[in-house]
C-alpha cells in the first residue's frame, strides 16, 4: 500500500512538472501586444542590404508584408527559409511583399546566402534587430520571429519559432 501511494505521489509531481513547463514554453513563446508607436517606426525604417544598398520599408506600405527575423547561427531559421521562399513564390503575384531581417552580422549572411539565395529582400539589423523584433511583440527576442503586416500597416499575425506551411496558408487567407 506504501509503494503504491508512492508512485501516485511520484506521478502527480511528474504530471505537475509537465503542466508548468507546457504552460511556461506557451508564455514564453506567446507574442506580447506591439508597443504603441513601433508599427509607425517600423514603416520609417530603411535597412541596409548586404550587399551596402538600402531598403525602405515604406515602400511597401499597401501591400501585405511578410517580415522575417533570422540568423545564419539560428538552425530553426536556416530550416524556415526554402518554405518561406516557396511561399514567396505562390503570393509575390498577390501582391505580397517580403523582408527577411537578418539578426546577424554581413560578412555570414553574404555566405549564406551564395549557398541559399533568397527570391526576396534581405535587410541587416545586426543585432540591434534583438530590440526591434521585441518591439512588435517578441519579449524574448528569440528567433525566428515572423510578423504580417496588413494592407494598413498594422501587425495582423506573429509568431514566435519557426513557421509551418499550413500557419502560412491561414495567413494568406487572412490578409
Amino acid at each position: 500500500m506504501k509503494m503504491q501511494r508512492r508512485h501516485w505521489l511520484a506521478g502527480g509531481v511528474a504530471l505537475a512538472a509537465a503542466g508548468t513547463g507546457a504552460w511556461w514554453a506557451d508564455r514564453r513563446l506567446s507574442p506580447t501586444p506591439v508597443l504603441d508607436g513601433a508599427e509607425t517606426a517600423f514603416w520609417q525604417t530603411a535597412f541596409e542590404t548586404p550587399e551596402g544598398g538600402s531598403l525602405a520599408v515604406a515602400s511597401w506600405r499597401g501591400s501585405p508584408l511578410l517580415v522575417n527575423f533570422w540568423a545564419t547561427w539560428c538552425p530553426p531559421c536556416v530550416e524556415e527559409l526554402p518554405l518561406l521562399n516557396a511561399f514567396h513564390e505562390k503570393q509575390a503575384p498577390k501582391g505580397w511583399q517580403f523582408l527577411a531581417l537578418a539578426v546577424d552580422r554581413v560578412e555570414p549572411v553574404r555566405q549564406f546566402l551564395q549557398r541559399l539565395p533568397l527570391r526576396f529582400p534581405v535587410g541587416m539589423t545586426g543585432f540591434a534587430g534583438t530590440d526591434l523584433s521585441r518591439s512588435l511583440g517578441n519579449a524574448t527576442g528569440a528567433l525566428p520571429f515572423t510578423v504580417v503586416f496588413g494592407p494598413d500597416g498594422r501587425a495582423v499575425h506573429r509568431k514566435i519559432g519557426q513557421v509551418h506551411e499550413a500557419e502560412l496558408t491561414a495567413w494568406a487567407g487572412s490578409v
